[in-house]
């Protein structure tokens, strides 16, 4: 017994995502999609990748079908299992499968989190074969013409035992994402939280000290993403050095000197 029709609404973004451009990324991706050309989306934690593909999938009206990679993640559960339903033995499509058969863009985020063998099996995806081989049903998946293969990781936990191998890096157009710069950053924290702009200011402000701690022992800065939290909750009526210390700080690190460091920047912003 085979799986339902995948129905392509499901899969669909249907209001606009609010995204601001950077640095020319939506016509890059454009023409990377135009010629099929597979995506690689670099850049910090929470500086806008996911909701750059939402909005890209918007724009062009794909299902979007996103993945989260981990450690335990395996080719089965990309590509599908069979599994007893009712008795009977049924064949239900993964997520990458799904997104091969009705033409949509497939995100796999933060791949290097995946096991070695798990990525292998996109490298079919990822040239020009645009295959997707499933060894358990004996069958080859020929990509439909609107599929994309697109996938994310932050450089800044690349390590020898998690970083992305050539043969797997080199199928692919990067796309080099960033924080946005103050003016920008500003405008966002304000769109998505409400408050007014002199404190979306002094929180971009707070952002900015902290990825200068970076090279101080800091593992990374707040992400604008983290911006946004602080924002959300000074909106709600949090005092605001409250709002950075938990939404912030207290997230950041664990080490007391570093918040006691970042609790004085707070104090002096705010």
């Amino acid at each position: 017994m085979e799986k339902k029709t995948i129905k392509i609404e499901e899969y669909l973004v249907e209001e606009e995502p609010y995204y601001l451009e950077v640095d020319k990324e939506k016509a890059l991706f454009e023409a990377a999609y135009r010629n099929r050309i597979p995506v690689l989306l670099k850049g910090p934690t929470g500086c806008g990748k996911t909701r750059f593909m939402e909005y890209m999938s918007w724009r062009f009206k794909r299902p979007l079908i996103t993945v989260s990679c981990h450690d335990d993640l395996t080719v089965s559960d990309l590509v599908g299992r069979y599994l007893v339903q009712g008795g009977e033995t049924v064949w239900v499509d993964g997520p990458i499968t799904r997104a091969v058969k009705v033409g949509g863009f497939c995100y796999l985020d933060e791949i290097v989190e995946a096991r070695k063998d798990t990525t292998v099996v996109i490298h079919p995806l990822a040239d020009h074969r645009r295959i997707l081989p499933i060894e358990k049903r004996g069958e080859m998946l020929h990509a439909a013409p609107e599929f994309l293969l697109v996938i994310s990781y932050n450089p800044g936990y690349q390590s020898v035992l998690k970083d992305l191998k050539q043969s797997t890096r080199q199928r692919f157009l990067a796309l080099e994402f960033t924080y946005p710069g103050r003016e920008l950053e500003t405008e966002i924290i304000k769109h998505e939280s409400e408050i007014d702009a002199p404190t979306a200011g002094r929180l971009v402000s707070f952002g900015d000290k902290t990825r200068n701690l970076v090279s101080a022992g800091l593992s990374e800065g707040a992400s604008t993403r983290l911006l946004i939290h602080a924002a959300k909750l000074i909106h709600s009526g949090v005092d605001p050095k409250i709002a950075c210390e938990v939404a912030i700080s207290g997230t950041l690190t664990d080490d007391h000197e570093m918040i006691r460091a970042l609790s004085e920047i707070i104090q002096s912003i705010f």
